[in-house]
């Protein structure tokens, strides 16, 4: 049986369903090379979105060879050179004129490329045809010398709709017969990846050529954990709420860290005030419910946690922003760790002091521990003695002497 990803595969821009912006300066790219700058575009995106079939359908329309080679492929200079260089620099086989396609470009990026990397940007600098790059993150530390070096194209993830009509035709084309509800949320569960759901149709109609809802229970298992980046990416990278809901739907993350992730890089991403307001709002909005769930034990409010989280952050800006954010995970949560460690420390030796003293820790920090620690610092015979009543431990005595008592 041939796979329906390559039975219908676009043969022309007009058949990619979802993609104008990133088609449209994908075309313009590729017809107006010989006055471009840059001799290499960069489209990047999430995996099943349209990058790789969209420079196929780009070389079908204007009638050119389209060379593809995957960079996992070719890892070190020796073949870089040895592959892309002469494919870049030689006429097509017919002389009409050709794309060269390097896919997965990401891959390229270990650490065991010797210089690949290199290599490619040397080489593209001085291409005589066009070079088209993918990747799934285009942000990659590794791959910063890139961005600077070629045009960014994004490919954001589908809509719901557009996979649900990518997949309805397909079933009209098959003869499949299909629950509406069920072709929905086939779509739903794709999280925008058109490939991986064209591949759970064909998994699930198999011979019998139907689609019903009981079906999509055994698609649990090659539910996909997303990285964070990834989902911030569908939740910044958007203005339409039905992706964003998406987000964090395969994201092995609580919510506290969900909450820490979109503090950090909100303020990196909207630069609007009015943008930055309104997200802050879902953002605040989201952790009153978080608040009541903690103290009531309201479980049923996580879904208006998700909601404010990922479609209430995303349609609080006017319209996408375009430039590369790298989003970082916050340097809070190291901080926390460490300021949680030090609370710990202190009320380890307020217990030492109040076991001896017959009073409560409690009283111990409030009152006894800011006089102790200033006796430890500005005498050590008498921190000595303190330590050694106390029976504290070098690390708790060091802590004693090290601390102002301010800080308390």
């Amino acid at each position: 049986m041939i796979p329906f990803i390559r039975k219908y595969k676009p043969s022309s821009t007009d058949e990619i369903i979802g993609q104008d912006n990133a088609v449209s300066q994908l075309k313009d790219f590729v017809a107006k090379f010989r006055s471009q700058k840059k001799k290499a575009a960069l489209i990047h995106g999430p995996s099943g979105v349209g990058k790789t079939i969209t420079a196929y359908a780009i070389a079908l329309d204007s009638e050119l060879e389209i060379l593809e080679i995957n960079a996992s492929d070719f890892r070190n200079k020796e073949k870089i050179n040895a592959i892309l260089g002469p494919a870049l620099k030689q006429q097509s086989l017919f002389s009409k004129g050709k794309i060269i396609l390097v896919d997965e470009i990401d891959g390229l990026s270990g650490m065991k490329d010797r210089g690949g990397l290199q290599a490619v940007i040397k080489l593209i600098k001085d291409a005589n045809f066009p070079v088209i790059l993918t990747a799934n993150n285009a942000y990659n530390d590794k791959l910063r010398v890139l961005q600077s070096k070629t045009l960014m194209i994004g490919f954001d993830p589908l809509e719901t709709g557009s996979v649900f009509k990518i997949l309805e035709n397909i079933c009209k084309k098959e003869n499949i017969k299909y629950e509406e509800s069920a072709l929905k949320q086939l779509s739903r569960m794709s999280a925008g990846d058109a490939r991986g759901a064209i591949n759970d149709l064909q998994a699930l109609a198999g011979k019998n050529l139907e689609l019903k809802k009981e079906m999509l229970g055994e698609l649990s298992d090659r539910q996909k954990d997303e990285a964070m980046p990834s989902a911030l990416m569908k939740i910044f990278k958007t203005t339409k709420a039905d992706i964003a809901r998406t987000a964090f739907d395969n994201v092995q993350e609580d919510f506290d860290k969900r909450f820490l992730w979109l503090d950090y890089n909100l303020p990196k991403e909207y630069d609007k005030p009015e943008d930055l307001a309104r997200a802050y709002d879902a953002l605040s909005k989201a952790d009153v419910y978080r608040g009541r769930i903690r103290r009531w034990q309201h479980w049923r409010f996580l879904v208006y946690i998700n909601d404010l989280l990922t479609a209430g952050i995303a349609t609080a800006k006017d319209k996408k922003y375009k430039k590369a954010v790298k989003y970082r995970e916050t340097s809070r949560l190291l901080k926390m760790f460490w300021a949680n460690r030090k609370v710990m420390k202190k009320k380890a030796i307020a217990a030492k002091i109040a076991a001896k003293t017959h009073s409560s820790a409690k009283r111990v920090l409030q009152d006894t521990m800011p006089y102790v620690q200033q006796i430890c610092q500005k005498n050590p015979e008498m921190a000595k003695s303190i330590e050694h009543e106390f029976e504290l431990d070098p690390d708790e005595s060091n802590w004693l002497r090290a601390q102002q008592s301010r800080a308390l």
